[in-house]
């Protein structure tokens, strides 16, 4: 991770979602069961802090997301996001929408992996935030909804539009855009918007034997791995091969390889730095 940070420190205490670090491991959980984990424009403006604090911390190797009781996530909060922009004017709603779209991009930028355990209803831009994470491990009970358009707003919010249809494909992602009807669990897997459905009570387990490998793992490698599948999307073979190259080229030069080649002489397992 970068070491360069200056004098801003790092922050302990995230009011706006629970946060739990452990071996490598940060959970975040959205924690206002009573509205099915709705988001205020706290927890959008902390999720975006968090996200880009964590490339600077040397103590996080995974990032999980998930929602605490039914639901994952179901959206911006009716009263408390909604009931506010209607009142709005132009330039406080662009301020909005930007901050919004911030939280994806920075998670894509982030070089650390991200899980979303989706134990219930993901909605609106929890089905974003589910989406722009790397895995997206299901309960047998969860669900998606782009429901952007039964609110009277654009199907394509927060970079939807440009990442559904590179996991789904195009004639999958404008279904599921223009019409935001419920997607459930084992059709999300189907169509390649899971990468697994589990029962509902090996959610966290699954989540977390996840998170544990990645976190034990070459996170140098995995880092790496990321920021060519996102950088990757919008350039040619030519200009994506030279990128490949240049990076493995760097690699090859990090104590991770190293001790591959060291621990592969030797007959051990790799003992990973991250390095």
């Amino acid at each position: 991770m970068s070491p360069f940070r200056a004098s801003a420190g790092f922050t302990d205490n995230w009011k706006h979602f629970d946060f739990d670090l452990a071996d490598g491991i940060v959970t975040v959980t959205f924690s206002r069961p009573e509205v099915l984990n709705a988001l205020t424009f706290d927890v959008y403006a902390d999720l975006r802090d968090l996200v880009t604090e964590i490339p600077h911390r040397d103590d996080v190797r995974v990032l999980v997301v998930t929602g605490r009781g039914r639901g994952f996530c179901s959206g911006g909060d009716v009263k408390e996001i909604i009931g506010e922009l209607v009142k709005s004017g132009s330039r406080e709603l662009l301020e909005f929408t930007r901050m919004t779209g911030a939280v994806v991009q920075r998670m894509r930028e982030c070089p650390v992996p991200i899980i979303a355990a989706v134990n219930g209803v993901a909605a609106g831009a929890g089905s974003v935030i589910a989406l722009a994470s790397d895995f997206r491990i299901l309960a047998d009970s969860a669900s998606f909804a782009f429901l952007f358009t039964k609110v009277g707003l654009a199907g394509a919010d927060m970079g939807s539009a440009y990442l559904l249809p590179r996991l789904v494909g195009f004639g999958r992602a404008t279904e599921l855009l223009l019409l935001g009807e419920k997607v459930p669990a084992q059709r999300a897997v189907e169509i390649g918007l899971a990468t697994e459905v589990v029962p509902d009570d090996q959610l966290p387990s699954a989540a977390g034997d996840l998170a544990t490998r990645l976190a034990s793992g070459p996170s140098f490698a995995y880092a790496a791995t990321k920021m060519l599948l996102s950088h990757e999307l919008d350039v040619d073979l030519a200009g994506a091969i030279e990128l490949e190259a240049s990076t493995q080229a760097l690699l090859m030069t990090s104590d991770d390889h190293r001790e591959f080649y060291e621990a592969f002489t030797e007959g051990r397992s790799p003992r990973w730095k991250g390095r």
